[in-house]
């Protein structure tokens, strides 16, 4: 991530259980690693596609688990929270629509690296914005057991989550926490069949 900030000290210094902002910022942390793969240029076309279907796989479950919970939890504390949570769930659905044109590139193609390295910018400035802004101001207003809770939360919401971008779908409580289960069973389904990677172990 480079320069991206470190919004506060995490569970260790904490003495703690893992909490929201420990969880997303680890997510941020393993995507980073997919990014510099694929930066790097390393890999032929079939081990490039791997990479990229696991990176779509994690930015997708992660973006549904903000959704269904960071947000909401900033628009219920947070002043400006609304603000916030509109402008960060505008910023997904962009990329959203970045990874489904993504997905059926052929990764010899030259719009391949180009999507590639646009969704890899958009993204990391998305963090930026979340580390920075976002996360601190929620550690300041939330109480550490609710967000602790709320790790707990997310955790179970991205197990249950798509594995593919879906840019139709709705992006707000309560119709994403109606629909996002039956979508991501439905995913794991299709990557199970078509043997797509769809976390970094997998790799």
């Amino acid at each position: 991530m480079g320069d991206t900030p470190i919004p506060m000290p995490g569970d260790a210094a904490r003495g703690g259980a893992q909490d929201l902002v420990d969880v997303l910022v680890e997510d941020h942390r393993e995507v980073e690693e997919l990014f510099r793969e694929l930066e790097s240029g390393k890999g032929d076309a079939e081990r490039r596609r791997q990479v990229a279907d696991v990176m779509i796989a994690e930015l997708v479950r992660h973006s549904v688990a903000e959704e269904q919970y960071l947000y909401p939890t900033a628009r219920g504390v947070l002043p400006d929270g609304d603000e916030l949570a509109d402008h960060e769930t505008q910023e997904h659905a962009e990329a959203e629509k970045l990874m489904k044109r993504l997905e059926g590139v052929d990764p010899q193609d030259a719009e391949f690296d180009r999507l590639v390295g646009q969704l890899i910018d958009d993204v990391r400035h998305h963090i930026e914005e979340e580390e920075g802004v976002l996360f601190p101001k929620l550690r300041q207003a939330c109480p550490q057991h609710e967000l602790v809770d709320l790790a707990r939360r997310i955790a179970a919401a991205k197990d249950a989550a798509p594995t593919r971008p879906h840019p139709s779908s709705p992006s707000n409580p309560p119709w994403n926490q109606l629909l996002d289960p039956g979508t991501g069973l439905v995913d794991k389904m299709r990557d199970a069949l078509s043997r797509r990677s769809t976390t970094p172990d997998d790799l």
